[in-house]
C-alpha cells in the first residue's frame, strides 16, 4: 500500500480507529480495576482491635492518584464515546485540511478534567484516612457520613445545574454544533468544555464511591452503568431523577439507622 493510499484509508476509517482505541482504553482500565491495582497500598494497619491509618507519603499519593485516574477513565469514557466519535466524523468532513489528531486532543482534554477530579478525590481520601473516617475497604467507617453523602447525591440529582449538564451530555449533536471550534486548540477547548459538563453532571455520583468502597468492584460497576444509562438511554433524564429520589430515601434510612444505634 502506497503512502497516499494509506493516508486515504486512515481518513476513511477514522471512526473505526477511534472506536477501537476508546474500547481498548476502557478494557485496559477495567482490567486494572478488576485486578485491584492500588488497593494493596491500603493505608491501614492493625493495632490490637483498632485499625490505625498508616502515614501517607508522596509515593502513596501517586499510587492512589493513578488508581483514581484509571477508575475515572474506565467509568466515564464509555459515556463520552458518542460525542468523541461524532467529533471525529465531523472533524474529517468539515475540511480536507482538518487537524488529524484533533480527536485525540478532544479526548485528552475530556480526561484532563477527570484527572483534576481525581487529584481532588485523592486529597479527600488522604484527609479521610487521616481522620480515621475510612474503613480498610476504603469506605466511610460511619453510617452517618454515608447517609449524608447519599442525601447530597440525591438532592443534586434533582437540581437545575445537574439537569442542565445532563442535557449537554445527552445531546452530542447539540453540543458540537453550539461549541464547535476549529484547529488543535479548538479541539482541546471543546474537550475541556464537554468534560466540565460531564463533571458537573456526575461528580456527586462519584462521591458515592466512598460509600460503597474503593475496593468494591461491584459498586464501581453499578455506578458506571447508572451514569452510562443516564446519558444514553431515551429515558435517561427520568432515570436520573428517579435515582435521585431513591438516593434521598436511602440516605434518610441510613441516617435514621445511625441515630437508632
Amino acid at each position: 500500500m502506497s503512502r497516499d493510499a494509506a493516508i486515504l484509508w486512515l481518513a476513511r476509517s477514522d471512526r473505526a480507529i477511534v472506536a477501537g482505541a476508546l474500547a481498548g482504553i476502557v478494557v485496559l482500565a477495567w482490567i486494572y480495576i478488576l485486578l485491584g491495582a492500588g488497593t494493596d497500598t491500603t493505608m491501614n494497619m492493625a493495632m490490637g482491635d483498632v485499625v490505625m491509618p498508616m502515614p501517607w507519603t508522596l509515593a502513596t499519593f501517586h499510587v492512589m492518584l493513578v488508581m483514581w485516574i484509571v477508575m475515572m477513565t474506565g467509568m466515564m469514557l464509555p459515556s463520552a464515546a458518542p460525542v468523541i466519535l461524532l467529533f471525529a466524523t465531523i472533524n474529517r468532513k468539515r475540511s480536507a485540511t482538518s487537524t488529524p489528531y484533533a480527536t485525540g486532543l478532544f479526548a485528552l482534554a475530556y480526561l484532563t478534567l477527570w484527572a483534576a477530579f481525581s487529584i481532588a478525590a485523592t486529597g479527600a481520601q488522604w484527609g479521610l484516612e487521616h481522620e480515621r473516617l475510612l474503613s480498610p475497604a476504603m469506605a466511610f467507617a460511619g453510617t452517618s457520613l454515608a447517609g449524608a453523602v447519599f442525601l447530597l447525591a440525591g438532592v443534586y440529582q434533582l437540581t437545575p445545574l445537574k439537569q442542565a449538564c445532563l442535557r449537554r451530555c445527552r445531546s452530542p449533536i447539540e453540543f458540537l454544533s453550539r461549541y464547535w471550534q476549529g484547529g488543535a486548540l479548538g479541539a482541546f477547548r471543546m474537550g475541556l468544555r464537554h468534560g466540565l459538563f460531564c463533571l458537573g453532571c456526575c461528580w456527586a455520583m462519584m462521591a458515592l464511591l466512598f460509600v460503597g468502597g474503593l475496593m468494591n468492584v461491584l459498586w464501581i460497576a453499578t455506578l458506571a452503568l447508572f451514569v452510562l444509562a443516564e446519558k444514553m438511554i431515551p429515558a435517561g433524564s427520568m432515570l436520573g431523577r428517579t435515582g435521585g429520589i431513591a438516593l434521598i430515601l436511602w440516605g434518610d434510612v441510613t441516617l435514621l439507622t445511625a441515630i437508632a444505634q
